[in-house]
């Protein structure tokens, strides 16, 4: 081998983030085990970052869908292909999850302030677990009174900031890298003394420790932005947290940005097994801990790439002390940056089978009941652990109710599915929490692509996607999921498909 290259796309890019803190004594109860219901304060601010990207309408470049070279695309009526658009929207926000209904009405409302088509607005969540849980349903509790106001807010500083990055669209220079942290570990933990699966750090199995990184210049080689693509649960901070927190994204960016000058996009990978080694924690120092550490990381990764438009070529001996071999960065020819603009996009709804066996609202409320009575027993007896249990038991039950409500009719669960190419590098933004085997399988079967994954997009609606060979296991993420096994495997292959029909 005498050449290493390295990938990239050309593109029209742009960039806009701005704060959305909520107020300091919203709705805050994002965990079962939580004793409180409002926030009491922040930690860190929270932050929308819109970033769209354009194809380069190079001559040569070829805009059109990413289809499986097996099938034929339905019509846009059937939920399936839509029509292929030179313009992809990034909506990422420092929120955990929202549902169905809040999340159609932010896409919506973007849609119609900015002029923008609606299919092309992708909505991203870093996940943070501290940021409170956003629901409409949450309105008649303590701080949810603020949610609906606060979620209007959310849709428009989300408009402006998409109007804000419009006039901004210039050519750009998309070079990407790969580094390690292991900040992340495998989060199925099977506790032998209690017999049980327990969701926390475990030791001993494996864990997906990519970072992927990518840094965007302007033509005049200016640093325009950079993105860590990292796949880990923020879940630093849990139940004893009462502060709005971006968990660890708030110090990954203040870091990378410190150091670099420069805008960072942080997007969260499939992590459905992975959370920090340390982490459950009420203290947010120990969140700033864990975004030094992955800030770090991804700065060396950052500082590690060659120059955009070339690859590092072995120019021959030198006769010195020895004899030394010299390598060099050269620039890629005309026609070799020309494939660096190649662009196209698919977006469509994957039918997932949902689980046989689903429980009905009726059940589960009747459920929830149980578990309030038997939590106003325990107090009256005397029992605050036993409460403390019971509550946090009606919780889940509460938000299973939830999400049932807000589940579409019908056998299948239409999983929303975003896909474009730029030159080297394929973006997927998918809804649900997947497994990291999504990205560790498309990254084996695509060794020369980059390919950024931002899972935890659209509406929570989706649920956990874990492997098949979890199903029935007990663990926590298949005990929720809604669609059935196999699911997970039939996302990797349908991806992998349109990629690999795009070359």
């Amino acid at each position: 081998m005498t050449t290493v290259e390295t990938p990239q796309s050309r593109c029209r890019f742009a960039l806009a983030w701005g704060d959305i803190t909520p107020p300091a004594n919203i709705y805050h109860r994002m965990w079962g085990a939580a004793k409180h219901e409002r926030a009491t304060g922040v930690h860190r601010p929270l932050r929308a970052t819109v970033a769209i990207f354009e194809g380069a309408g190079a001559p040569d470049a070829r805009a059109g869908d990413l289809q499986s070279p097996s099938e034929t695309p339905p019509t846009p009526t059937d939920g399936g292909w839509k029509p292929p658009a030179q313009r992809q929207i990034l909506l990422a926000l420092d929120h955990c999850i929202l549902g169905a209904v809040e999340h159609g009405q932010l896409v919506t409302h973007i849609a119609e302030a900015t002029g923008q088509a609606r299919e092309s607005i992708l909505v991203v969540f870093s996940h943070t677990h501290g940021a409170g849980l956003m629901g409409l349903e949450r309105a008649s509790l303590p701080g949810g009174d603020l949610i609906p106001s606060y979620l209007r807010q959310l849709a428009e500083r989300a408009a402006e900031l998409v109007k804000e990055a419009l006039p901004k669209l210039a050519p750009a220079d998309i070079t990407y890298g790969h580094g390690r942290c292991n900040l992340a570990a495998h989060r199925d933990f099977w506790d032998a003394e209690r017999q049980l699966w327990a969701c926390g750090f475990n030791p001993a199995a494996p864990a997906d420790d990519t970072v992927l990184v990518a840094r965007v210049t302007g033509t005049d080689g200016k640093l325009l932005a950079s993105v860590v693509n990292y796949a880990c649960h923020p879940t630093t901070l849990a139940w004893d947290n009462t502060l709005i927190s971006p968990d660890y994204i708030g110090a990954l960016r203040e870091v990378v940005e410190r150091e670099t000058g420069a805008p960072c996009l942080f997007l969260q990978g499939a992590s459905g097994e992975l959370g920090p080694v340390e982490g459950f924690v009420g203290d947010a120092a120990v969140a700033d801990r864990n975004g030094r550490q992955l800030a770090y990381a991804a700065l060396s990764a950052l500082t590690a790439l060659p120059p955009a438009g070339t690859r590092f070529r072995y120019t021959g001996p030198v006769v010195s002390g020895a004899t030394l071999g010299a390598w060099a960065h050269e620039r890629l020819s005309a026609e070799e940056l020309a494939t660096k603009q190649a662009w196209q996009v698919a977006r469509w709804n994957e039918p997932l089978p949902y689980r046989p066996g689903q429980p009905t609202a009726a059940q589960v409320e009747a459920e929830l009941k149980q578990f309030q009575a038997d939590e106003d027993a325990a107090r009256a007896a005397g029992d605050p652990a036993k409460a403390a249990d019971c509550r946090a038991m009606a919780e889940r039950k509460r938000r299973l109710l939830h999400r049932l409500s807000q589940l579409p009719p019908g056998e299948q669960f239409p999983l929303q599915v975003t896909l474009w190419r730029m030159g080297d590098a394929f973006w997927l933004g998918v809804q649900g929490e997947f497994y990291s085997v999504l990205q560790t399988e498309l990254r084996r079967r695509f060794p020369g692509k980059a390919i950024v994954v931002a899972t935890i997009a659209a509406d929570w609606g989706a649920s956990y996607l874990p492997p098949r060979e979890l199903y029935g296991t007990g663990i926590y993420q298949e005990t929720i999921a809604v669609v059935a096994p196999g699911s997970l495997e039939q996302v990797i292959e349908s991806v992998a498909q349109r990629m690999e029909a795009a070359g």
